[in-house]
């Protein structure tokens, strides 16, 4: 029985990474239809900025308050990816609205070019992060350990969504994100500026990319292609959840992240993944806009 429990916890746990690394795609992909392949790279910016400010930290404060560095390195990076993604958003992204394609290129392109710079900056190898001493440690239940690290993640995840949920479902800002998604023309023709939306939406989406890089900081060594490693689940849990909807993307995540998990546990990593791939290719055979969809009432909709 401990060993299921812990099981479980593990797929939480999974979910809860994907799910925060898809959150930020969710929006961007759900509202301009702009297929970004660079996304994974804002999540190796917000790791690479966690991992400056714990030196910051570390080289100039006194050691009683180097704890802090990380509650402070949050929002730096979610800060620092949204100021790249609106910049990347403005001179690249804006050129590319309705050509899926071209998106893919260049947005590829871009993922090559961040992680160079990452490399000539900080360097080939691997780096590391150390965890505030606070999430050292388990909480230990009926003999079971649960890492203080992952429990952490999972609240992180929860602070995100909530955050999200109140911008999106009520905020005035909110209202003409979701105005945007449904019908840009008619919400342009009612006095939105539809291009401002974009492009601070297109920040927020990689500013939550960023706060998922300092989340998978607690579990590895940070690396140029950190986020590599997890874009091809974010777009599967954004695919299968059911593109631009919050409640998907939930759902998408918690979904791979147990299966994962589960099929991991009974065959080996390699074979569960095949197999994951294997069952979401067919549900999106029988249901291809995903379990939800955005409801529009768009008369040009596909």
């Amino acid at each position: 029985m401990e060993t299921y429990i812990l099981q479980i916890f593990n797929g939480i746990s999974v979910s809860s990474i994907f799910i925060l690394a898809a959150l930020g795609l969710a929006i961007t992909f759900g509202l301009m239809k702009i297929i970004n392949m660079a996304h994974g790279e804002f999540i190796m910016i917000g790791a690479y900025t966690t991992y400056l400010i714990q030196n910051l930290f570390s080289d100039y404060l006194p050691e009683s308050v180097f704890d802090v560095y990380y509650f402070v390195a949050i929002p730096c990076s979610f800060l620092v990816a949204g100021i790249i993604g609106y910049l990347l958003e403005r001179t690249v992204i804006c050129h590319l609205y309705g050509r899926s394609l071209d998106s893919i290129l260049a947005t590829w392109g871009v993922s090559l070019f961040l992680q160079q710079l990452a490399r000539s900056i900080f360097g080939a190898p691997n780096v590391d992060v150390k965890a505030p001493n606070i999430l050292n440690g388990s909480l230990v239940l009926f003999n079971m350990q649960f890492p203080y690290k992952r429990l952490f993640i999972i609240a992180l995840v929860i602070f995100a969504i909530a955050c999200i949920y109140i911008l999106l479902f009520k905020t005035h800002y909110g209202r003409k994100i979701r105005a945007v998604m449904q019908n840009r023309t008619m919400a342009a023709s009612l006095g939105i500026n539809t291009r401002r939306i974009d492009a601070y939406t297109f920040a927020f989406g990689s500013g939550i990319a960023g706060i998922a890089g300092t989340a998978l900081s607690l579990l590895g060594s940070i690396g140029p292609t950190l986020g590599t490693n997890y874009i091809v689940d974010t777009f599967m849990v954004v695919v299968l959840g059911g593109v631009g909807t919050l409640i998907g993307t939930i759902s998408g995540g918690f979904i791979i992240g147990m299966s994962n998990t589960t099929f991991e546990f009974f065959t080996d990593a390699s074979l569960g993944k095949v197999i994951v791939f294997t069952l979401v290719i067919l549900f999106l055979q029988w249901r291809p806009k995903g379990l939800f969809s955005i409801k529009s009432r768009a008369l040009d909709e596909d």
